[in-house]
């Protein structure tokens, strides 16, 4: 081989080797994202449920919780424990669970949210039971641009 190809064919295996690098990163970018996103949604979904216990009951205890979402109890405290990390919520050992002024924000806007969500739907004719559904998936991925607009249809 001449050269002149030597030194292409070079180049050629470096520029595949960076491609191939940035792809790694790209996608390790993409789940990490994606990893953030979900835990979000979980401590959406259990802000939120502390607040109806709260309002239904009294207190939101964790074996309430595990209930309603069809865990078990060992996944509720260590969510709790993330959610106490993270701001959202106070609790002692076998005491109920509480939410702190950020957590209370948190779920109101959750709760809003999904209302708006739920609204757009059942005005686009989906039947309620399926809105109900849906909007359960879509409220912890859309942009504040997509809920303003939906905002806009139901209210015009």
């Amino acid at each position: 081989m001449p050269p002149a190809s030597k030194a292409k064919s070079k180049k050629t295996k470096k520029k595949a080797a960076t491609a191939a690098r940035r792809s790694v990163e790209a996608t390790a970018r993409s789940h990490e994202r994606t990893r953030s996103d979900h835990a979000r949604e979980i401590a959406e979904d259990y802000v939120e449920l502390i607040d109806d216990l709260i309002a239904e009951c009294g207190e939101a205890r964790a074996v309430d919780m595990a209930k309603r979402l069809g865990v078990t109890q060992v996944t509720v405290t260590k969510t709790i424990e993330r959610l106490k990390k993270d701001g959202w919520v106070t609790s002692e050992p076998y005491r109920s669970v509480f939410l702190t002024d950020k957590g209370k924000e948190l779920a109101d806007y959750v709760r809003a949210r999904h209302e708006m969500v739920l609204e757009f739907l059942l005005k686009l004719g989906v039947p309620r039971a399926d809105a109900e559904a849906d909007a359960e998936g879509i409220e912890h991925h859309i942009s504040p641009r997509t809920l303003a607009a939906m905002k806009r249809y139901v209210e015009g």
